[in-house]
This record gives structure tokens, C-alpha cells and sequence, in this order.
């Protein structure tokens, strides 16, 4: 297909080569848009973005190996200076994974569930630097406006972490050189934090907000 003026150039990143195929098999039955290169992973997203300048990059989040969408996304916005813009295309909608993608610079936030026709129009105002939001993301973005979750602070991080491994207040206090009673303070914090009354509640929670790593 020969570009247009009026044609939005696209690099599709996804580690599974069936969803490229298929995105590719759905993008080709559109006119004013054209694939100019695939990536299965997201340091080749960040090469080819850099090496072909696409208009809208779309991108999965959870990539394999390697960096993750997220970060993919980071590196593209930071590199094109504005001129290339990242529409997320994904199945997650957890409120940590939207807002992690809107801070590293994602023009727009898609599920894969929605309409082809969704996708063509998210991708048009993408490539003008328009915010497009799934219905059950903008909801999020919304709720979480209203009702933003406390900041967890770096020691409350640490001890979070360390709660993940299964440890105990002895082992973590001597893991974080930290008295027992310090680790209680916090995971009282924790617990008001995040909205739990129990470790497992504490990690549970942490895990769905990507807060661990």
C-alpha cells in the first residue's frame, strides 16, 4: 500500500505472533492506515520507533522478557520528542497498569475487547495526539481522581517487598537492620494504606497495583 498524506504510518508491538497477525489482517482492510513494522518485543519496539518514526506506536504491556510496555513506552515518547505517539492496546485494566502507561507518556489506553472500529478511531486520534480512553478505563481514570490511593513510602516499599517473601517481623526487622517494633509501625501504615487488614491482604493488594516487583 502506498502512503498518503492522510495515511497514519503504525509500528504493532506484541510479543505473541498470532495477535500481530491478526492486528495486521485487521489494520490492512483499512485504507488511511499502514503497518510499517512489527515488534515482539519492547527493545525492538524502542529500535524500530527510533529507525521508522511510525505516527502511532501500538502497544501491548505485558511483553515477555525484557522491558515491559510500560517502559517500551517511556523510552519511545522520551525519544520522539512529541512527534510519535503511543496508543496502549491491551487486556489489562488493573488502576496501577493505567496509570503507569499514562505516566510514561501513552497517548491513549485501548482493550483488546472493543470494536474494530474503536481501535481505527483511537488510532486516528492518537496519531493527532488526542486522548483515547476504553470505556471501563476512562471509569478508572475517573475513580481514581476521586479517590487517589496514598503514596506507600520507600521504607513501606521495603518492607512490602520483604512481606512478599514470606518473612516474618523478626527476619524482616534483621533483613532491613530495623528494630520489630519499626516493622510494626509500618505495616499498621500498610495496612491503612492499602485498604487490608492482613499480610496476605497487604501483598494481594500490592500485586494487583504492581507496587511489587
Amino acid at each position: 500500500m502506498t502512503a498518503t498524506a492522510a495515511t497514519v504510518r503504525i509500528l504493532l508491538c506484541d510479543d505473541h505472533a498470532v495477535v500481530r497477525a491478526g492486528l495486521l489482517a485487521l489494520l490492512g482492510s483499512e485504507p488511511d492506515i499502514e503497518v510499517v513494522g512489527e515488534a515482539g518485543s519492547g527493545e525492538e519496539a524502542v529500535a524500530l520507533a527510533a529507525r521508522l518514526a511510525p505516527d502511532v506506536v501500538l502497544m501491548d504491556l505485558q511483553l515477555g522478557e525484557g522491558i515491559d510496555g510500560v517502559e517500551a513506552t517511556r523510552r519511545i515518547t522520551a525519544a520522539g520528542s512529541g512527534t510519535v505517539h503511543v496508543l496502549v492496546l491491551t487486556t489489562y485494566d488493573t488502576d496501577a497498569d493505567i496509570t503507569r502507561a499514562i505516566e510514561a507518556g501513552a497517548t491513549g489506553y485501548l482493550l483488546k475487547a472493543e470494536r474494530p472500529e474503536e481501535l481505527f478511531a483511537a488510532i486516528h486520534s492518537a496519531a493527532q495526539g488526542r486522548t483515547t480512553l476504553s470505556a471501563p478505563v476512562a471509569s478508572r481514570v475517573m475513580a481514581r481522581m476521586r479517590n487517589p490511593l496514598p503514596t506507600l513510602t520507600e521504607r513501606e516499599l521495603d518492607i512490602l517487598g520483604q512481606l512478599s517473601r514470606g518473612l516474618g517481623n523478626r527476619d524482616i526487622a534483621r533483613a532491613l537492620f530495623i528494630s520489630e517494633a519499626t516493622v510494626k509501625t509500618h505495616l499498621g501504615r500498610i495496612y491503612d494504606k492499602l485498604g487490608v487488614d492482613t499480610r496476605a491482604g497487604a501483598v494481594a493488594v500490592a500485586k494487583e497495583q504492581r507496587l511489587l516487583p
